[in-house]
């Protein structure tokens, strides 16, 4: 873990990570522990453009990564703790701003994900079959693993711990550097 420094900003606490890492439901607990608005960016896109997969069908992976641009920029803004889709940190301009927030990597085991992949309506992993589904996962999380260890300030894994013990994981680092 990082040592406390009075420069690094505590606030927006952003969550970063892969598909299926539980970067909702932590982010959800912590910011609830820490008192704090939650921002899931995923939500917010389909909460204004409707679901995620209809996006991806109608318009386009490049055209949801717009949308997507946009919600990580007004989410960053707030004092809150953030939750970004698994493909946001690919953008140069969010890979920069993030040098501005604290940053929490959620891991997790392509095991764990294939048990949680199940009705996941997640489009960059429509598949015939759940192993096929986690082959994907796992060709996305090599792409991007480099991109999420660059930018993280800490990591935890999210493979077989309880939530609730992440979270409490997460609240103690936030707080140790405060």
């Amino acid at each position: 873990m990082p040592s406390a420094d009075a420069a690094e900003p505590l606030f927006p606490l952003v969550i970063i990570g892969p598909m299926a890492a539980g970067k909702t439901k932590i982010g959800r607990r912590v910011a609830r522990v820490l008192e704090l608005p939650f921002i899931d960016t995923d939500k917010r896109i389909a909460v204004q453009n409707g679901p995620i997969s209809e996006i991806f069908d109608r318009e386009g992976e490049d055209y949801f990564r717009v949308l997507e641009r946009e919600a990580v920029v007004e989410a960053l803004a707030e004092e809150a703790v953030v939750s970004l889709g698994g493909g946001a940190v690919l953008h140069v301009g969010t890979q920069a701003d993030l040098a501005e927030a604290s940053v929490v990597l959620l891991t997790v085991s392509a095991e764990a994900v294939q048990r949680r992949l199940s009705g996941s309506g997640r489009p960059l992993l429509d598949a015939e079959s759940r192993s096929e589904a986690t082959e994907r996962w796992q060709r996305i999380l090599d792409e991007r693993m480099p991109v999420y260890e660059s930018l993280a300030d800490v990591r935890f894994d999210t493979s077989s711990r309880p939530i609730a013990a992440i979270a409490d994981d997460i609240v103690a680092w936030v707080r140790g550097r405060s």
